[in-house]
């Protein structure tokens, strides 16, 4: 699994670090790491309510190094919790600096006809629409169906056909990434969206993964008040987004 692949190194990363917060919860399951010197970074990952209800951790020690080291887990609720901490490894290494503020729409060539979005975002989905784009979207999730969604066990007929994708990074927290960068083969272009994507665009190199668009916490006091009162609208507001090409 890709996750497990880097798993070692953002253990590696980790090293000076320590967890200085976290919580498992709505939307996001966040962790917050420093260092010695006060420096700190956020990382979060969607907390899919609808998987763990059947779990419970069986974590005895909570440090950063155990977090991680769950990040492939099989148990939901260990595995959120992993990929957040390992969001919040690479952030405190990620610098803007290395990264574009445009919108994803943008990347998709104006020739492709065939966009697949995974996960039912439906601003990208009506942006798609209006500018002629064929799109197929795909949701795990029936309370986020419409009349025009489809389900996401027939990602692995249809990626196949699909020119471009935009994939909701939720994807590395129900374990489906891997199939579906198999399945994306043909597709020229491939968009990994949301916060849940906060690793170090450079491990996606050679994935098949064309642009990682995330959001960094650059007011961390202001993006974990939204957190901790359940509102990703108020988490974004102390967040910037980005965009980056391995």
């Amino acid at each position: 699994m890709f996750i497990g692949s880097i798993k070692r190194k953002v253990l590696k990363l980790s090293r000076g670090l320590e967890l200085a917060d976290f919580s498992f919860g709505l939307p996001y399951t966040w962790v917050l790491v420093r260092d010695d010197s006060g420096k700190s970074a956020l990382g979060v990952a969607m907390t899919l309510s609808e998987e763990v209800g059947r779990y419970e951790s069986s974590l005895e020690e909570i440090t950063l190094p155990a977090l991680i080291e769950r990040a492939d887990s099989l148990n939901a609720i260990e595995r959120t919790l992993g990929l957040a901490a390992m969001n919040a490894v690479c952030q405190y290494h990620f610098s803007l600096e290395d990264a574009e503020l445009r919108d994803i729409v943008e990347i998709v060539p104006e020739n492709v006809e065939r966009v697949a979005v995974i996960g039912n975002i439906e601003p990208v989905v009506e942006v798609l629409r209006r500018k002629g784009k064929n799109v197929y979207v795909f949701e795990r999730n029936p309370k986020l169906w419409t009349k025009d969604t489809l389900s996401d066990a027939l990602e692995y007929v249809l990626l196949p056909e699909m020119e471009a994708i935009i994939a909701s990074a939720t994807s590395l927290v129900n374990g489906t990434f891997d199939m579906l960068i198999d399945r994306s083969k043909n597709a020229k272009t491939f968009i990994l969206v949301g916060p849940t994507g906060g690793l170090l665009p450079e491990f996606f190199r050679d994935t098949g993964v064309t642009h990682v668009a995330s959001m960094k916490a650059v007011d961390i006091n202001k993006a974990l008040l939204g957190l901790k009162l359940g509102s990703f609208k108020a988490f974004e507001r102390g967040c910037v987004k980005y965009v980056c090409s391995p």
